[in-house]
């Protein structure tokens, strides 16, 4: 997948890291796509936040770094703030375990930290954005505040739909969306890649009021 921080060289610059090893920036952002690895997963619902993540790296030519802390990373500048885009390797209910080490090595501090995972409960093609919250009921999302020890940071969910009532759950967030949900899910990814750009250049309440209105 062009730009995707999983493909093929998934160890590209990796040992890298043991030549010289990096050194944290100063004020530095950690944005991280919840999903699950592996081609089993990758169109699924769940992985909406991998496909946010995926379209990052490509909009803005991030550089990609292998495998480090349990997780896929990039390094690079989004509207003039660096950038650490990641994609946990942990599986989605143990997100926590490789952002948590992420946060610690590069000093991000926790309003720095911006996660994007799967909504079922907006619409495919409606995103929202908070600045702190409750995990409600998303187990990546558990994992994460139970690691990081707060939910006082930023999110951007995007909405993939309610499951149909004969319909488990999983199965539902685990399936691939066809016709018009596929269609609306594009947008919503695309809007919650804007809506980053406007968090990292204007701040998180001007991003909140010109994308959580339009939903």
């Amino acid at each position: 997948m062009p730009g995707s921080l999983l493909r093929g060289d998934r160890y590209m610059g990796f040992w890298d890291f043991f030549r010289k090893k990096e050194v944290p920036k100063e004020d530095s952002y950690l944005i991280a796509g919840l999903g699950n690895p592996g081609e089993r997963y990758e169109k699924t619902r769940h992985n909406a936040g991998f496909m946010v993540t995926d379209l990052l790296v490509e909009r803005h030519g991030i550089r990609q770094k292998g495998e480090k802390f349990k997780a896929m990373y990039g390094q690079g500048e989004i509207e003039g703030r660096n950038v650490y885009v990641i994609k946990p390797l942990t599986f989605m209910n143990n997100s926590g375990d490789a952002i948590r080490p992420f946060m610690d090595y590069f000093k991000i501090e926790r309003e720095r930290l911006i996660v994007i995972y799967d909504d079922i409960n907006l619409s495919p093609g409606a995103i929202r954005i908070r600045k702190k919250g409750s995990a409600g009921g998303h187990n990546g999302m558990k994992s994460i505040i139970a690691r990081v020890g707060t939910e006082d940071f930023p999110r951007v969910r995007v909405g993939v739909g309610q499951k149909p009532k004969e319909w488990d759950l999983i199965d539902h967030v685990l399936s691939a969306p066809t016709g018009d949900d596929a269609k609306y899910m594009a947008q919503g990814i695309e809007k919650a890649n804007d809506a980053i750009s406007v968090i990292l250049k204007d701040g998180i309440e001007e991003a909140m009021n010109r994308f959580n209105r339009k939903n």
